[in-house]
């Protein structure tokens, strides 16, 4: 079976016909280079707008666009592009080419490839395996977001959540006359993603975690859609809780349950901090030494060992162990069904909390009860949503950054959050390469 038959079966353009294939030697090893030839009474098309138009002249040199590889050997088309007579522009202009699109000398159908190997791998690992630049994948990359984005579904979307990942250090130069001060420094990027049931992907990527961060995304997301929000899950970051407020007022405003967590045990190590120091100063044994894990890890996370060791510091009445407790005390706030009782229950440990003499703690339950109706939509929401995809999604854009060690520029960033983790739509081709 000759190349161009396999070409002819897995990859035709309309128009064109593949003419002779030679195998070269070159400097990087074999190269495979197969010419494209268009039709005798084929017009070629505008390269600005499109419309078919005469042909008159043809480029003088012949142009390479590189091909999906076949058995480890680099792949060339070799064309020789025409010059058309846009009736519509009223001018020439280079014809367009199915294979690829605009001056790029990749085709379509390779930038495809690399984009979903991109999503395996890291950039500069598929550019090292398929021979070809770091600047060559991340235009793929680029390519199929854009493409997937703007043909992205945005119907059907009832529970969106709000969070953000620490992306850089320090504070950055500016970059984008648009950005204020305060954006441009922060080191945040505010993730929104979708985290109904039966779908779980990120939506929108901004820099900053600002009110106006967040009303950009209103901005983009559209007034329909947003009226048909029934949830929206956040933590107590007041620019989320001010915006969704004012721009999906009709929507159940949750916290999420992570965070409440998370705002415990920064609690329980703070009290364990400040008692370390306070043994030190009065000379007494050092009874917390290692054991930071013992007290934040969870009653049913614990080991053996961890147990015994909680009960040799309950016997001395300290008070990060006190702390710990208060924070097993509150887990019981999750299980209760009735929203009353809840309630009634997060009333009585904010009263325990505030008569502990134990200032972190003290601040939790100043928290909670500023934030009592959020805290309590989470029982109306309950089963309905999927509030831990938020944080499950937040892992996953935080392992993005590192597969690419790091990314020294906010558009690469964006490009690889929205590729690993959009969902992103793929047009439909006649063969699937991987």
């Amino acid at each position: 079976m000759q190349i161009k038959t396999i070409l002819n079966r897995i990859q035709k353009y309309p128009g064109f016909v593949f003419g002779p294939a030679r195998l070269l030697r070159g400097g990087r090893g074999l190269r495979l280079e197969i010419e494209i030839y268009p039709h005798r009474r084929s017009r070629g098309r505008c390269g600005r707008c499109g419309s078919r138009g005469s042909t008159y002249d043809t480029n003088r040199d012949t142009q390479f666009f590189e091909f999906v590889p076949l058995w480890g050997i680099r792949v060339f088309f070799l064309y020789l592009m025409r010059r058309v007579s846009c009736p519509r522009c009223q001018e020439v202009h280079v014809e367009q080419v199915p294979w690829a699109q605009g001056k790029h000398r990749v085709t379509t159908t390779y930038a495809w490839f690399l984009a979903g190997w991109a999503k395996r791998l890291s950039w500069r690992a598929v550019a090292a395996a398929f021979h070809t630049s770091w600047d060559t994948v991340y235009r793929s990359v680029a390519m199929a977001v854009e493409w997937g984005r703007a043909h992205a579904d945005l119907r059907g979307i009832e529970a969106i959540g709000f969070d953000e990942i620490h992306w850089t250090r320090g504070r950055r130069r500016r970059t984008a006359p648009e950005l204020t001060a305060a954006e441009d420094r922060s080191p945040y990027v505010t993730l929104v993603s979708q985290i109904d049931p039966g779908r779980k992907r990120l939506l929108w990527v901004g820099k900053g975690r600002t009110k106006k961060t967040a009303g950009q995304f209103f901005e983009w997301f559209g007034a329909e859609p947003t009226k048909a929000l029934r949830f929206v899950c956040s933590d107590m970051w007041k620019a989320y809780l001010t915006v969704v407020a004012a721009k999906a007022s009709q929507a159940l405003h949750v916290l999420d349950h992570f965070h409440i967590t998370q705002l415990l045990s920064k609690a329980i190590d703070k009290v364990r901090r400040a008692e370390v120091h306070e043994l030190r100063q009065q000379k007494r044994p050092a009874f917390l030494t290692k054991a930071r894990w013992v007290l934040l890890k969870l009653r049913e996370h614990r080991t053996a060992h961890e147990r015994g060791r909680l009960r040799e510091l309950v016997r001395h009445n300290l008070k990060a162990v006190r702390a710990m407790l208060l924070r097993e005390d509150f887990e019981a706030f999750w299980t209760y069904r009735s929203v009353h009782w809840a309630g009634q229950f997060l009333d009585r440990w904010c009263t325990q909390a505030m008569r502990s003499r134990l200032e972190p703690m003290q601040a939790v339950a100043r928290t909670l009860r500023a934030h009592r109706s959020y805290l309590m939509n989470w029982f109306w929401a309950r089963g309905q949503i999927c509030a831990g995809a938020v944080e499950g999604l937040n892992t996953k854009a935080k392992l993005t950054t590192r597969m690419a060690y790091g990314f020294r520029g906010y558009r690469c960033l964006e490009i690889a959050l929205y590729h690993t983790l959009g969902d992103l739509p793929a047009p439909e081709a006649t063969h699937r390469f991987c």
